[in-house]
């Protein structure tokens, strides 16, 4: 069993930055690849950015492309995402997931394990 916790969330201006952690247990983090989504209130959860368990491949969101990174430490079993130029409507919960498959990173329902979310909230 994976266990994910994301850490990092906070209250920033719009333009400012913020990077987002997900450590997760257990010593089979390099085997799965890895994502990060994001529900505002009264929206679906959306695809925000994936990335390989290498970290060779990466995808992102048409509206954070530019401004956000994933990245990830397989020595640490963690996963980044650095987010940058934030405007108010990234504002949201920011969930990382692991899952085993490679392909459908942009679908929730492809991924196996699911952290409690970070609240993300940045003012105008």
């Amino acid at each position: 069993q994976v266990q994910l916790v994301e850490s990092g969330g906070g209250l920033v201006q719009a333009g400012g930055s913020l990077r987002l952690s997900c450590a997760t247990s257990g010593r089979t983090f390099s085997s799965y690849h890895m994502g990060w989504f994001r529900q505002a209130p009264g929206k679906e959860r959306e695809f925000v950015a994936g990335i390989s368990w290498s970290g060779g491949t990466t995808y992102y969101a048409d509206s954070v492309k530019g401004r956000f990174t994933i990245s990830r430490d397989n020595a640490k079993n963690t996963v980044y995402l650095q987010m940058n130029s934030l405007k108010p409507e990234d504002t949201a919960v920011y969930y990382c997931a692991a899952k085993i498959g490679s392909s459908w990173y942009r679908e929730s329902r492809t991924y196996d394990h699911w952290g409690q979310g970070t609240q993300v909230t940045v003012s105008s």
